[in-house]
């Protein structure tokens, strides 16, 4: 079997790539060793595939250089890609921060995929692992596959980290990159829950299922959003956007009235309801249960009219700079993204291609380019794999 190109990985980035390399006239393979495509694309957004961000800049994107994702992203847009969507008269909404989700099902966006690479001719091929790559000396690829030998011109390593790999994500990109002489950064688990232990868990794990809004702050980022009290931790949106800024042993801090200057409001509720004791009136503010038990264990409670300025200060202060100390995270089992990754140092910025390597590209999940929550992460896989296809 002799093609131009051949994708290893069905998902985002490497349908996309096929796509756009298939319209160009190249004879392009798509190659995944699981039993159906995209699926992280299935499983995303709850079902609906949050398939992009109207947001999306360079400054939205974790990487150790933080300009390397920004030609791909400048020459695909968000726009570009809701016009595909548009085009296959998918329904989508936006839900909230820019984040577009599909009205029905995230089942649309890969029937999307699969059609386009249809209607180009990219031979899309799943039950396949790629056993053996060599590179002859006469140049392109040959892959020893479950399916035969196939060889190709262009070769494009598009197969995602190492999150969830109980729908078959493994280190097989990072394993080629080093074959080949790339430089991987070491990775870990983004945009995952945060796993208390000890006493900090203890404090927490009966409140189970209380979720409430927060500004949460680790490292010079902030992001303001809800959290959610786990049996084993916290997790919910502003949870896992900064988990992928976090490691074990750095400060983190919330924001617990990120709606209200705490100085301010305690002031206001001291002056008009002095008879109440502090646990009532964060309760009007915070979930019951989540404000008695910090009234339990970081703030005693007695009427408003009681404290004195400095110690109304103190309270303030604990309030909007509230330390956690997180143990660890849920892990890869979890996470939605896998932080590091191929080192941008050895690809080109433009096309995706290895400086090291012509003819070898590496998109998406597999490169050190890492998105926050909200889409941000899809629109890279588009804008690489459109980038990669360009050329490959």
């Amino acid at each position: 079997m002799d093609h131009d190109v051949v994708v290893i990985g069905a998902g985002a980035a490497g349908l996309m790539c096929a796509i756009t390399a298939a319209a160009r006239g190249r004879r392009v393979l798509v190659l995944d060793h699981a039993n159906k495509v995209g699926k992280k694309i299935l499983m995303s957004g709850g079902g609906r595939c949050n398939f992009t961000n109207t947001g999306t800049t360079p400054a939205n994107y974790l990487s150790a250089n933080p300009h390397f994702c920004k030609s791909a992203l400048a020459r695909y847009t968000p726009a570009d890609f809701i016009a595909l969507v548009d085009a296959h008269g998918i329904a989508w909404h936006e839900k909230e921060l820019g984040q577009l989700f599909c009205n029905d099902s995230s089942k649309q966006i890969v029937r999307m995929l699969l059609d386009e690479c249809a209607a180009v001719g990219a031979d899309v091929r799943t039950h396949c692992t790629v056993e053996r790559i060599e590179r002859p000396d006469s140049g392109g690829f040959h892959l020893r596959t479950t399916l035969g030998s196939v060889e190709c011109a262009s070769l494009v390593i598009a197969t995602g980290g190492l999150s969830i790999p109980s729908m078959g994500a493994s280190g097989f990109g990072y394993d080629v990159a080093r074959q080949f002489g790339h430089d991987v950064l070491p990775q870990r688990a983004g945009l995952v829950p945060l796993t208390l232990s000890g006493k900090h868990q203890q404090r927490l794990q009966d409140l189970s299922g209380v979720s409430f809004e927060v500004e949460a702050r680790c490292n010079g980022a902030r992001f303001r959003n809800q959290l959610l009290v786990t049996h084993r931790g916290i997790s919910g949106p502003a949870i896992l956007q900064i988990s992928s800024y976090w490691q074990p042993g750095d400060d983190l801090r919330l924001d617990l009235l990120p709606m209200h200057d705490a100085s301010s409001w305690l002031a206001l509720q001291q002056r008009e309801r002095g008879n109440a004791e502090l646990r009532t009136v964060l309760s009007d503010v915070l979930p019951k249960r989540f404000a008695q038990r910090l009234c339990e264990v970081w703030l005693p409670s007695r009427p408003m009219k009681q404290y004195t300025p400095a110690q109304l200060k103190d309270i303030a202060s604990t309030l909007a700079d509230w330390p956690l100390v997180a143990s660890g995270t849920e892990g890869y089992r979890t996470a939605e993204v896998t932080l590091g990754g191929v080192d941008t140092d050895g690809l080109s910025s433009s096309t995706m291609m290895s400086k090291l390597v012509p003819g070898l590209f590496f998109i998406g999940e597999v490169v050190d380019v890492t998105g926050w929550l909200g889409g941000y992460n899809f629109q890279w896989a588009w804008a690489s794999g459109r980038a990669a296809g360009e050329v490959a």
